[in-house]
């Protein structure tokens, strides 16, 4: 995906990241999710599949990945 189709995505901050200054903006695209930190929104940004964003995700909440 081109980075031009990137910035234009409908990026949407995480729910849980509140006030933190650690939080992370993630956008459904036609190729899987795209996401990035809410700091630098002109850095970075990754994409994963639909699959390996949910595998992501379920390791998160299982505390397979320790973020504090």
């Amino acid at each position: 995906m081109d980075r031009p189709a990137l910035w234009r995505a409908g990026w949407r901050k995480s729910s849980y990241s509140k006030a933190s200054s650690n939080c992370v903006e993630v956008a459904g695209l036609r190729s899987g999710i795209g996401f990035r930190d809410s700091k630098a929104p002109a850095g970075p940004m990754l994409v994963a599949t639909a699959a390996e964003w949910a595998a992501f995700v379920n390791a998160v909440k299982v505390g397979e990945h320790d973020f504090r």
